[in-house]
């Protein structure tokens, strides 16, 4: 989405850095995501939005993906960011590093059944995980 990220992320090439040190959990999960592997739904990877770099986005179902390491956990930033990206008209689901390592059947079918939702219809994100 052309015109609606912060000029000095792009400027800085971050999401280029993002995308060639990506953690483990987000490299298995990409394997899974890419090529529009869950329902047919295209994702990218490190997209620029906002003042964020959003993980792992599919731009036509309006949908976010976070994996989170534990400097995420309880971090009001990101119940900020969550809220400027629901205003912008997208659902997040986050998960943390190990449910995506030991878990990715489980994580894969949340986000096959989010793919499933309409957006528009107002449905509510998933609460955040518990550690």
């Amino acid at each position: 989405m052309k015109g609606q990220t912060n000029r000095s992320i792009i400027d800085k090439q971050l999401p280029r850095k993002l995308r060639a040190n990506m953690t483990d959990a987000e490299i298995r999960l990409w394997q899974r995501l890419r090529g529009s592997r869950i329902a047919g739904c295209k994702f990218r990877r490190q997209h620029p939005f906002l003042d964020y770099v959003l993980d792992f986005v599919c731009l036509e179902k309006r949908l976010v993906v976070e994996v989170d390491g534990g400097q995420h956990l309880e971090n009001e930033r990101d119940q900020v960011r969550d809220g400027r990206l629901h205003e912008a008209g997208f659902r997040v689901l986050r998960f943390w590093n190990n449910q995506v390592l030991q878990e990715m059947d489980v994580v894969v079918e949340v986000i096959w059944v989010a793919l499933q939702l309409d957006a528009r219809a107002g449905t509510p994100s998933p609460p955040r995980p518990s550690p």
